[in-house]
């Protein structure tokens, strides 16, 4: 591959590789549904607190609670 190859010209020759192709075939990997989830069935759409640290902590609160509820549903199978 060429030094000054475009970024498109370094893409398609990435994908042409083994380990290119495997690592672009993680994309279909998608954690957006847990968004979906929490939005639409938790109804989480918007924070209360005001500041980023208190907003960190209520995110972290919420992910605990889909984990521990996930954790729940799993246990039971």
């Amino acid at each position: 591959m060429q030094d000054d190859a475009t970024p498109v010209q370094k893409m398609a020759h990435e994908l042409k590789t083994v380990a290119g192709k495997k690592r672009y075939a993680l994309r279909k990997q998608t954690v957006e549904p847990v968004f979906g989830i929490i939005k639409s069935i938790m109804g989480f759409c918007q924070f209360s607190m005001r500041g980023l640290a208190a907003a960190e902590n209520e995110w972290n609160m919420v992910c605990l609670s889909w984990n521990l509820k996930r954790m729940a549903v799993l246990r039971l199978k």
